[in-house]
């Protein structure tokens, strides 16, 4: 439904960082975002209600891991908030695939998803628009590999000097006890003989006080890293 002139809309924003590198009050990503979209929620007259924001994830992780998007998606349900306002359509994900998937599940629901430039990401009608919102995505994924491999021959010109060259390190070497708990409780059961899923494991290890660094249950994809190191 289009926005009447001089009408307030409630809203609800989304943001997503990468890398666990960016994560914190004192990083730029999520303040970056967060700025962007009230900027344009100022302007376009939307009140922001709530924010859902997926933190160390992957912009190639489907939707369904993510434990943001999801919160999103209930809260979509339950409220009837029919807008969604995001940075840019990277920060729903880099993976042209996964960010269509993601504007689908959302148009589903009959809602909007609105970029800080005030592009419509949900608008099919406009055939150019569509293909452009493709176009961008995929540059944005070509970047983010191309920032991989630029990094990844960085480190290893210093490792042919003889440097030591030291990579994000793992929850297995930061948080021991977090691994060792997800690995007890990705046991068979001695009953049933069935595991527990990683989303489970993940809600489990939540309860007991395990979470990731935004205060949020670790993603499907920081389990399974956990439980087959």
């Amino acid at each position: 439904m289009a926005k009447r002139p001089g009408e307030i809309v409630k809203a609800t924003a989304y943001f997503r960082t990468s890398s666990a590198s960016n994560v914190g009050i004192d990083k730029d990503s999520e303040r970056r975002q967060r700025e962007a979209v009230k900027a344009y929620a100022k302007l376009a007259g939307f009140e922001i209600i709530d924010e859902f924001y997926d933190a160390a994830v992957s912009g190639s992780d489907t939707i369904e891991t993510r434990p943001g998007f999801s919160a999103l998606l209930d809260r979509i349900e339950g409220n009837g908030v029919r807008v969604v306002l995001v940075e840019d359509a990277s920060r729903l994900a880099r993976s042209v695939l996964v960010q269509e998937l993601a504007i689908l599940a959302l148009k589903a629901r009959d809602v909007r998803v609105l970029a800080a430039n005030g592009d419509d990401l949900t608008e099919t009608n406009d055939e150019m628009k569509v293909a452009m919102r493709q176009i961008a995505g995929a540059f944005a994924q070509l970047e983010k590999t191309r920032l991989v491999k630029k990094l990844r021959a960085a480190r290893e010109r210093k490792r042919a000097t003889g440097m030591k060259v030291e990579g994000r390190k793992s929850h297995a070497e930061t948080r021991p006890e977090v691994v060792a708990e997800a690995k007890r409780l990705r046991r068979r059961s001695p009953k049933t003989g069935q595991r527990r899923s990683l989303r489970e494991i993940a809600d489990e290890l939540a309860r007991q006080g395990f979470t990731s660094a935004s205060g949020r249950p670790f993603s499907s994809s920081v389990v399974k890293a956990m439980v087959e190191s």
